[in-house]
This record gives C-alpha cells, sequence and structure tokens, in this order.
C-alpha cells in the first residue's frame, strides 16, 4: 500500500474554497458557515459557480461542465489551502471522470465533506490523498453542534481526534488497527465494481446513511456482502442512520441511531467476527463528528470505546 499524502496544516489567513460539487444551495443557507470560517481566522473563497442552479430531473449547483469547472480550479489553485463542500445531495459522480490533480499533487490540500462527497473522498484517496469526512457549510443553519464544526478545524490546524463512546448492545469487541474507508453507504454501494470504488482489504469500514426505506438498506448490505467486502475488512464503524424506513410508521425517524436499521445491518453481519462499532456520531446528524478518510486508525470496543487517530 502507498504512503497516503496528509496536507499541510492550515495558518491564519489562508483560503478556503467553498464550492457545490453536487445540489444547488441559496446564498442565505451558507451565510452563517461563511462566517464561521471568518470568526476562526480563514478566508472563504466561493467558486464561480456557489450558487448556480441547474435543473435537470434534479436541482443541481450548475451543469456537470460549471460544477466540474469549481471543483478543478479549487483543487489546482495554488493560492486555495482546503476546499469545503458546501453540501452533498446528488452530481459527485458525474464528476470522476473529469477530475485533475496535477498542481493539486504539488499543493494537496483537504478536501471537507460528507453524503454524496463520498465518491470524491474515495477518488482522492485512490490517489493516495487523505480528506475529511465532515459537516458540510450548508448544515451549520440546521442545529449542528459547534463541536462538529470546532473538531474539523482542529484537524485543519494539524490534530488529529481521539473519540471515547459508550458501550452499544450490538457491538462486537475487540481491538483493531488499520486505514479507515467509507463514507455514505449509498455511494459506497454505487461505486462497487468501478475503478472509483475504495479497496477494502484489510481496511476499517466506516458507512453511515439517511431517508432509506430498510429494504433499500438490507439490499446495499447484501450487495457489500456479495461483492465479498465484508470478507475483506477487517473491522466496521457505523454511524448515522437516520429517517429511514416510513415516516408515518417509524417511531425512530427523527433519531440518531435508528433501532431497526441497526437491528438489520447486525443481522447481515451474524456470520463475521470482525470488531464492530455502532453509533459512531458521524453523518446525516446534528452531532456529525468529523473523520479523517485514509488515516490509520487503532479502534478498542470493550466496555467502553476508543477510538484514535
Amino acid at each position: 500500500m502507498k504512503e497516503i499524502i496528509f496536507p499541510k496544516s492550515l495558518k491564519k489567513g489562508d483560503q478556503i474554497a467553498v464550492i457545490s460539487p453536487a445540489g444547488s444551495v441559496e446564498e442565505k443557507q451558507l451565510e452563517k458557515g461563511l462566517e464561521m470560517i471568518r470568526q476562526k481566522g480563514f478566508e472563504p473563497v466561493s467558486g464561480k459557480h456557489l450558487f448556480t442552479k441547474f435543473s435537470n430531473g434534479y436541482n443541481y449547483a450548475g451543469t456537470e461542465k460549471e460544477r466540474i469547472s469549481d471543483l478543478n480550479w479549487a483543487f489546482n489553485n495554488g493560492n486555495i489551502s482546503a476546499i469545503w463542500a458546501s453540501r452533498g445531495g446528488y452530481g459527485c459522480q458525474h464528476l470522476l471522470r473529469h477530475l485533475q490533480l496535477s498542481k493539486f499533487k504539488e499543493n494537496p490540500k483537504w478536501y471537507i465533506g460528507y453524503s454524496d462527497n463520498t465518491v470524491i473522498q474515495s477518488f482522492l484517496l485512490k490517489n493516495n490523498f487523505a480528506s475529511i469526512h465532515g459537516q458540510t457549510i450548508k448544515t451549520s443553519s440546521f442545529g449542528v453542534t459547534d463541536e462538529s464544526y470546532n473538531l474539523i478545524f482542529d484537524i485543519l490546524s494539524g490534530d488529529k481526534p481521539t473519540y471515547t463512546l459508550e458501550h452499544h448492545s450490538l457491538n462486537k469487541k475487540g481491538t483493531v488497527e488499520g486505514q479507515l474507508i467509507g463514507g455514505n453507504l449509498a455511494l459506497i454501494y454505487a461505486l462497487l465494481g468501478t475503478p472509483y470504488s475504495f479497496s477494502f482489504k484489510d481496511k476499517i469500514l466506516f458507512i453511515e446513511d439517511i431517508g432509506e426505506n430498510y429494504y433499500a438498506l438490507d439490499r446495499m448490505m447484501m450487495s457489500l456482502e456479495l461483492a465479498g467486502v465484508f470478507r475483506k475488512i477487517k473491522g466496521l464503524i457505523i454511524g448515522g442512520m437516520t429517517n429511514m424506513g416510513d415516516e408515518k410508521d417509524n417511531k425512530n425517524y427523527e433519531e440518531s441511531f435508528d433501532d431497526f436499521a441497526y437491528q438489520l445491518i447486525s443481522d447481515r453481519l451474524k456470520k463475521y467476527d470482525f470488531p464492530t462499532l455502532f453509533g459512531f456520531p458521524n453523518g446525516h446528524i446534528l452531532d456529525n463528528r468529523p473523520l479523517i478518510i485514509g488515516a490509520n486508525i487503532n479502534m478498542k470496543i470493550e466496555d467502553k470505546i476508543i477510538v484514535q487517530f
């Protein structure tokens, strides 16, 4: 395995590009997040098409060409020190075949996002670059915890997190060390069989999701099983599973960690014995603690859980 490249730490005054690689956003939705970046001492720089709208069966933040242009600009502009996605949604897969890393390789920078941004983070890891699976800018206006953002700024400043968690009844105990991969389950599933899929062998996989019917969740888990993913990984972390199933019938619909979704996942994993952690605070939830995709982690799952980067 090639050595993973971690971008250098940011310093006060550095520029952070804010782009929309997927769904469209309104200016007012980003005001709080952009001001937060300024308050931390950095300069947010908007992509040309940050607020562009293009409707084509979905409200994209511009045409594919426009969104690719912004992403390649952010990747390869030497004045930019980090890239922060405004939101996820759908559309990042359109960009994969057109991403350029020529100058990025000379000046690697952190890419921050989650949800649909999982495919860009998978692309970066295929090229041996780490990224931050954490909150987007838009969600700062939704009541997301301050800690979710402060921990991202800590990583940008050179600190790596350590998380101490409480026991979950579905956990499988054990200690494991390895490279962290993953993100949104639907996108991990969508990339299976493509050149952009994560490499799963001997990795610790993280999954999270939102708004899926239970049968769709099961289908994705089955696809990972049929693809041999669970025979290859050596550890699994399950984050937020929220807004699952039918809102009218699911009393846990608004909960961060849906009980039935967790049980369904656990049932699919019964024949595997790798350490498994349920209830990690990352995903489409208000307390979304960042993870570093591509980093080596040590995970100890006993009565108390420690996840250390």
